[in-house]
């Protein structure tokens, strides 16, 4: 699997690529299948038709790996937290810190069963499995949603023992989550940190990347399957990652990735603008090529966006990306 090698850092004959959010509203085939329930979480927990949307990008683009289709805050609803996704609105959340318990994963076992039908569904393409990170799903929890400026957040956070509570409880929980999708088939796991670009650089080690190592050491002694860490936000929170034990990094757009390939051992993802993709064909091609040009090649490196899919882009320039990067072979 060409994925895999590649964030092994063995010699591959082009990028393996595939796209955050790239089962989603752009893709009419998605939006039939969303049409099908009553709102996105129940959507989530139906296994056949989330089978089904995780395979539309290996049918309509023909991408390298399928990521499962699920959301980073299914694994709070068995911790006690109440989760909806109100159209048009995003998530609420409502949770009482007191009433708050580790998930085991029999209480998820949908995703489970998501992961090993796509598995069925698939020949040589590896499944990636995701959770949030501890931070991320904190957040979220705290502010009740999504939020601009994280002020109850960093509240909590500063205000110390509580914060470590939780902090904990999600490291075990998320640790559960992760070891129940790698036991259903999962050849890879990603952890995303949508939210750590808010946090202040002095606390990202003390708030953040001391859980990070908890969870991600904790993983790697279960299992040798490649763990992948995105983040958004500043490159300089790269010297706090420096000594995380995960496989990859993966990086948005504003991060220096070619200069930081040069200085770290670890694999890269990312971290083309996901905005390229409302220019023109040519425009499209142009700024992939230019990415890939300037890989170095003893880095392990996978093709992504810094950032998911959204629902306005044409499904027709996604797969011109798609094409573009697999068309660029390596001498």
């Amino acid at each position: 699997m060409l994925l895999l090698k590649s964030l092994r850092g063995e010699k591959i004959p082009r990028f393996p690529v595939w796209l955050m959010r790239q089962a989603g509203r752009y893709m009419s085939q998605y939006r039939e299948l969303r049409n099908k329930e009553k709102d996105f979480l129940s959507f989530c927990k139906n296994v056949e038709l989330s089978i089904k949307a995780s395979l539309l990008p290996v049918e309509i683009l023909g991408v390298d790996a399928v990521i499962i289709f699920s959301d980073i805050l299914v694994p709070l609803e068995p911790m006690g937290v109440k989760v909806e996704f109100l159209e048009g609105e995003g998530p609420r959340l409502f949770w009482d810190g007191r009433a708050l318990k580790k998930l085991n994963f029999s209480q998820v076992e949908f995703v489970g069963e998501i992961i090993k039908g796509v598995k069925e569904g698939l020949k040589d393409v590896p499944v990636i499995g995701f959770c949030g990170a501890p931070f991320t799903l904190m957040a979220y929890m705290v502010e009740g949603g999504s939020s601009k400026e994280f002020k109850k957040t960093k509240g909590f956070m500063w205000k110390g023992e509580e914060y470590h509570r939780v902090m904990s409880l999600l490291v075990e929980s998320l640790l559960e989550y992760l070891k129940g999708q790698i036991r259903a088939g999962a050849d890879v796991v990603q952890v995303f940190d949508s939210w750590a670009m808010h946090m202040p650089y002095d606390d990202f080690e003390e708030y953040a990347t001391t859980y990070l190592k908890v969870l991600f050491e904790e993983l790697k002694k279960f299992s040798s399957v490649p763990v992948v860490y995105f983040f958004r936000g500043s490159g300089s929170f790269l010297r706090a990652l420096k000594r995380l034990p995960v496989d990859a990094l993966s990086v948005d757009w504003t991060v220096d990735m070619i200069g930081a390939m040069r200085e770290s051992s670890k694999a890269f993802q990312g971290n083309l603008d996901p905005a390229v993709l409302y220019s023109d064909e040519e425009t499209i091609v142009k700024k992939v090529r230019s990415l890939l040009r300037c890989i170095p090649r003893k880095t392990g490196y996978v093709f992504n966006l810094g950032h998911g899919l959204m629902p306005d882009m044409d499904v027709n320039k996604v797969r011109l990306l798609v094409e573009t990067v697999q068309s660029y072979e390596l001498s």
